[in-house]
């Protein structure tokens, strides 16, 4: 009986389960990530060799004119060695994991996800996925309200496999598209994108995109050769934003 429960276990069928539970569903990039790593026993005595968290993103990438999409791996920790759970046994270890300033936001079709994984020598590994709700840190934040005061519409958020020159920690970027719908650049912007690297917390890296509405003949040839963007880098700190938006408004207006 117990050489069958063992085999059973091995494949998955009476073996451990684990469950996590994370102390609130919605975190700020940069914050902690509080939580609980529930494990129950199964039919026969197990040993796990390891617990590990692994936070995931989901991001686009283009290959031969096919939108293919990828997994990318934000973080990932392991939160204790091994040890034996009995049968029917139930552990719980609490965790922190700090959820890195560059992690994606939450908005358009982009998800973050922590995945829990118990590494059980001979047998099916089980785990869990929690879906996590990312919300950018108060810079990123302070940078995105400030394109709104000035009329801009927050349309687009997706990521991207990131081209060579942009890639930094992570092989995607995160774009956010914004278009005038009221204010100073309405009717003279198609939009702006923006793109946010190398966040310390204390200060970021935006590329800032003015994408200029082009008119006359030659305005067919300029926007098929993209001559009517124009890519624009600065360093934004937090020292910056109690005058950014003004700063903002004029970067833009150099470049309509």
């Amino acid at each position: 009986m117990s050489f069958f429960n063992k085999a059973l276990a091995s494949v998955g069928i009476g073996a451990a389960k684990v469950d996590t539970k994370l102390a609130k569903s919605s975190f700020v990039c940069g914050e902690e990530i509080k939580g609980i790593v529930e494990i129950t026993g199964g039919s026969i005595e197990q040993k796990i060799d390891e617990i590990y968290l692994t936070l995931l993103t989901n991001y686009i990438k283009e290959s031969n004119d096919t939108k293919v999409h990828k997994q990318a791996v934000l973080e990932k920790k392991k939160i204790v060695d091994s040890f034996v759970i009995g049968v029917n046994e139930k552990k719980e270890i609490p965790f922190t994991l700090t959820l890195p300033y560059e992690t994606p936001v939450s908005m358009g079709n982009t998800k973050v996800w922590l995945q829990t994984g118990l590494d059980i020598k001979n047998a099916v590994d089980p785990s869990d996925k929690d879906v996590v709700h990312v919300q950018p840190s108060p810079l990123v934040s302070t940078i995105m309200s400030a394109a709104e005061q000035l009329g801009f519409r927050l349309r687009k958020v997706e990521c991207e496999a990131a081209p060579y020159r942009w890639q930094t920690h992570y092989p995607f970027i995160q774009e956010f598209e914004f278009v005038p719908t009221s204010g100073p650049f309405r009717g003279k912007l198609d939009e702006i994108e923006m793109i946010f690297s190398n966040n310390t917390g204390n200060s970021v890296e935006l590329v800032l995109q003015v994408d200029r509405k082009v008119r006359g003949l030659g305005s067919f040839l300029s926007e098929a050769l993209e001559m009517d963007e124009t890519f624009v880098n600065m360093r934004v700190t937090t020292q910056d934003l109690p005058g950014f938006k003004e700063q903002l408004e004029s970067t833009i207006r150099r470049y309509c």
